[in-house]
């Protein structure tokens, strides 16, 4: 009966300690474009947080977020030009239930600093 005991407190303490921690909404950043992004800043509603600079290709690691969205602002540099991705609001969109999400972004070769990014969300 011991053993059994000490069998079942491995177990939970192995799972608790995964590293997919679905008890936090997690985000991350992905680069899908041709461009490097600087000083990428996301805001789903609830303050900016600085991603700093994900390279073409590459992803950022996961911030933790209290409230995000499918999509959000986002303000970043391609070649210390300024572009911005702003939702007019969030009236009607359902939250993010807690677990690991990336904004994908992607970027086209517009000029205008407001129809240039892309977001789409992941399901990680």
């Amino acid at each position: 009966m011991k053993n059994i005991f000490v069998l079942v407190v491995l177990v939970f303490t192995l799972v608790g300690c995964s590293n997919d921690d679905s008890s936090e909404l997690r985000i991350r950043v992905s680069n899908a474009s041709k461009f490097n992004f600087q000083n990428i800043t996301v805001n789903t509603s609830t303050g900016n947080v600085n991603f700093e600079n994900v390279n073409s290709g590459q992803k950022s690691g996961y911030k933790t977020f209290s409230l995000a969205y499918s999509y959000a602002f986002v303000e970043l540099q391609i070649d210390g030009k300024t572009y911005t991705l702003q939702p007019i609001d969030y009236v009607g969109e359902t939250p993010l239930q807690k677990g690991n999400y990336t904004y994908e972004i992607t970027a086209n070769d517009s000029q205008n600093q407001y129809g240039k990014l892309n977001l789409k969300l992941i399901k990680d």
